[in-house]
């Protein structure tokens, strides 16, 4: 087929690498444009972007869509469909309509719920036993239109936003391609309006753990803004992230230090932490981070 492809961030990436793999024909790749980063604040292609560069695809990155010389650009690439992953722009009712096929939304959750901008973390915050991957077929509203397609995964338990967003990157490319395969006998499914959820965008206020919380929260919390922006809390005055936790059994005041493995105590039940990092260093292990930190059992963060 003929695919216009609009995506911007890594989880878009693996679905250009399977459209390309499987002989469909790439006439334009659209992605955000270049974005000021890092201490020079130079512009930054998009992962996509340096993905199709690498594969010497044509790339597109307007500002906006609501033109109608973009919108006119966009419908003489006569594509039979447009493939939407996490492109990060609103598409008009004219982009939505251009191709033959419409366009096809790859959205990493069980739609109805978690529709939004954040469903691989909310999904680990909210403790859902699973999620998975939909191919939907774009309308006007937010993530609303009917599903072609839909697989499912387990959430585990040493699962964070990072291990879910791989896998269901890698799920969501190989689901499109076996949605573009069979577009002609699929029977799109109408989601329910029981059940939707909202996947709000995660807010950097959100991140400071409050040992008062259940430890199960705790832990949801830790697992599902790992690795950004990282749930964080105060150790000897520092403002530290916490990028993997466990389940742990002991008891104590929120926020108490039980053991040197740290152990720490929640408003029920308590949390190992497993993984750490300063501010301005390096991701650490627990054990690690504990070599000359004088935080005796009983402190309390």
């Amino acid at each position: 087929m003929r695919v216009i492809f609009m995506g911007t961030p890594d989880f878009s990436v693996p679905a250009l690498d399977a459209l390309v793999g499987a002989g469909h024909e790439i006439a334009a790749v659209y992605c955000q444009p270049p974005r000021p980063a890092g201490r020079g604040k130079k512009p930054r292609p998009s992962p996509v972007q340096d993905r199709a560069t690498e594969l010497n695809l044509p790339v597109r990155h307007p500002e906006s869509l609501k033109g109608a010389a973009e919108q006119a650009e966009f419908a003489a690439l006569d594509a039979d469909v447009a493939v939407v992953v996490a492109y990060g722009l609103l598409l008009p009712r004219p982009v939505l309509d251009a191709p033959r096929h419409g366009c096809l939304n790859i959205h990493a959750s069980l739609l109805p719920r978690w529709r939004g901008a954040a469903p691989i973390q909310r999904a680990i915050m909210a403790g859902d036993s699973e999620t998975g991957v939909c191919i939907m077929r774009m309308e006007a509203g937010l993530d609303t239109g009917p599903v072609l397609l839909r697989r499912a995964t387990p959430i585990t338990a040493q699962d964070t936003a990072l291990t879910l967003h791989d896998r269901l990157a890698r799920m969501g490319a190989q689901l499109i391609i076996e949605a573009l395969k069979y577009i002609d006998n699929l029977r799109p499914e109408t989601q329910p309006e029981a059940g939707a959820t909202y996947a709000a965008k995660i807010d950097k206020s959100e991140a400071r753990i409050d040992w008062s919380a259940p430890a199960t929260r705790v832990d949801a919390k830790i697992r599902a803004l790992s690795p950004f922006p990282g749930a964080w809390t105060e150790i000897d005055g520092q403002r530290v992230k916490l990028l993997a936790s466990a389940l742990a059994p002991g008891h104590g005041n929120p926020g108490e230090v039980l053991d040197d493995k740290p152990t720490v105590a929640c408003g029920t039940g308590a949390v190992r932490l497993l993984r750490l990092q300063r501010a301005g260093g390096r991701a650490q292990d627990a054990q690690e981070f504990m070599r000359g930190l004088d935080l005796p059992a009983g402190t309390v963060l």
